[in-house]
């Protein structure tokens, strides 16, 4: 069932773009928020005139945000002039956590040798807006702050390549996530954060790197039972 992005869907964090950004920039980092958020369900297609229509930005700008989304794995042609959020599998979400678990305690490690109190309480802040998230029931805010989190522990690690890869992988996870939490719910999400923030507080890398390990772990098994039932995203699919 092919299905476009509603203009009240955008992701705001665009808006944190400045002014007067290039038109293929801020439709890149929209349709990249949609994407990584699963605003655009795994397998659902979605024609570029329906992009057009909906972000009021011109075909060249949609095309080169297709085409860096593309490349970066995020997107798939179709024919019709349609692209697609790919399907995830089970062997590719075995190839992602393999990563996950290889980059992102090393980038946790990092961040603990390097936080300071500013970034420890910019850390607590956003983990606060998660929880509340979670309480309320909130998916698409649970998926937003969790994360805002990640990102700005990584931004603390000062390694950028590591960060950036780290960043692509989650690009080609996320959008599974949104129909996950949106099963599950977000009572039983795994949250080993406070851990890591405790292990940041007292310079404790190998602490921080463990936290965070679980937490990747646990959050990515979550997917792997999920995608053993292909009900979930066939559902996801349906419903748009």
């Amino acid at each position: 069932m092919e299905g476009n992005l509603p203009q009240d869907q955008m992701s705001p964090k665009t808006a944190t773009l400045p002014p007067r950004a290039p038109a293929h920039q801020k439709v890149y980092h929209q349709l990249r928020e949609a994407v990584l958020f699963g605003e655009l369900a795994p397998g659902q297609p979605v024609t570029i005139q329906g992009l057009v229509e909906r972000t009021g930005a011109g075909m060249t700008p949609i095309r080169e945000a297709i085409r860096r989304l593309t490349s970066e794995g995020a997107l798939v042609f179709q024919g019709n002039r349609r692209v697609l959020v790919p399907m995830p599998t089970i062997e590719s979400i075995e190839e992602l956590i393999f990563l996950r678990e290889t980059l992102e305690p090393q980038l946790a490690a990092r961040a603990a040798e390097r936080a300071d109190e500013a970034d420890i309480t910019a850390l607590r802040r956003i983990d606060s807006t998660l929880d509340e998230a979670i309480t309320r029931g909130d998916v698409a805010a649970y998926l937003q702050q969790n994360h805002a989190f990640h990102m700005k522990l990584y931004a603390v690690a000062n390694a950028p390549i590591l960060s950036e890869v780290a960043g692509g992988v989650w690009l080609r996870f996320g959008p599974a996530m949104r129909v996950v939490c949106g099963r599950m719910g977000t009572q039983n999400l795994p949250d080993n954060h406070k851990t890591a923030i405790d292990a940041l507080s007292q310079g404790d890398a190998e602490a921080a790197a463990e936290a965070i390990r679980m937490d990747v772990v646990q959050g990515m098994e979550q997917l792997l039972e999920a995608l053993n039932s292909a009900e979930p995203f066939a559902e996801a699919i349906d419903s748009k």
